[in-house]
């Protein structure tokens, strides 16, 4: 995680040395301008102005006040160049204005999240850090509690990845709920809905198929946005209004049945909910 860190700051680096360049380029472009004569030569002026008949000009080349004719100079044509350059500065600098706010903003997004591996809802301007539920597989031979970089057995038939409990103590009233997941490294993601039963939450069903030494794992996914933030670091909400039961934050690789969840469950009337405010108590 260090080197996400300092990743961190090298691009804030980045962006602000690159907005300084932008900036000084910018001023030394605003401050040279072409005056015009009518024989479509022109001189690099600093600045210039009209004075009687006469135009009165500082030269860029020679550093220097020097005057010209007023009716050898194109005055309309200078003006009119001058004016268009103006704009197309002040419409650069807004757009870089607007691209240095951004980052500034997704810097403080990314500030505000706990550095490590993990889950967190978002809860109005803050986050709540979700803690990662315990699964179990569970086949013809017993339960068995997954680890993540331990091989599963190979059991020929038909199997599930479970959670005790029929509900998640985790509730929100928010149907489209927002989440922070943090990798540890590249791995698929998602949110799924979970099937309660007999005092389980089935999170997944496998089938085994020794000979190829395969697991088919068959989940329920929503689909959901997801929006990088940083290294390893993304936003994901649902597509559309879930439906009120139990889901699960996963991590996962196909094939491995190394599923890693932290559950929840979209409850619109529960009265403790982790994205609503606490009830207040009575005197």
């Amino acid at each position: 995680m260090i080197a996400v860190c300092h990743s961190r700051f090298y691009h804030r680096g980045m962006g602000f040395a690159r907005y300084l360049v932008f900036f000084f380029a910018l001023s030394a472009f605003a401050a040279n301008v072409k005056l015009y004569l009518k024989d479509g030569d022109f001189h690099l002026v600093r600045e210039y102005k009209v004075d009687a008949d006469r135009v009165r000009y500082y030269s860029v080349e020679r550093g220097d006040w020097e005057e010209v004719p007023l009716s050898l100079v194109d005055l309309k044509r200078t003006e009119e160049e001058t004016k268009a350059r103006q704009a197309k500065i002040d419409e650069e600098a807004k757009l870089l204005t607007a691209e240095d706010k951004a980052e500034r903003e997704r810097a403080n997004e990314v500030a505000k999240v706990p550095q490590g591996p993990g889950v967190h809802l978002v809860v109005g301007d803050g986050i709540y850090t979700l803690k990662q539920a315990e699964s179990e597989m569970h086949t013809s031979k017993g339960r068995t509690v997954l680890q993540v970089l331990s091989p599963i057995p190979m059991v020929p038939g038909k199997g599930t990845v479970e959670m005790k409990g029929e509900h998640s103590l985790n509730k929100v009233t928010n149907d489209r709920p927002e989440f922070y997941i943090s990798l540890a490294s590249e791995e698929r993601f998602g949110i799924i809905r979970l099937k309660s039963e007999k005092g389980v939450r089935i999170v997944e069903r496998l089938s085994f198929v020794p000979v190829t030494k395969e697991v088919v794992e068959e989940q329920q996914q929503v689909e959901i946005f997801r929006q990088q933030i940083d290294e390893g670091l993304y936003k994901i909400w649902p597509t559309k209004p879930l439906e009120p039961g139990e889901y699960a934050v996963m991590e996962y690789t196909d094939g491995k049945v190394n599923i890693q969840t932290w559950d929840f469950a979209y409850d619109p009337k529960a009265k403790q909910a982790l994205d609503s405010p606490a009830p207040s108590k009575k005197p």
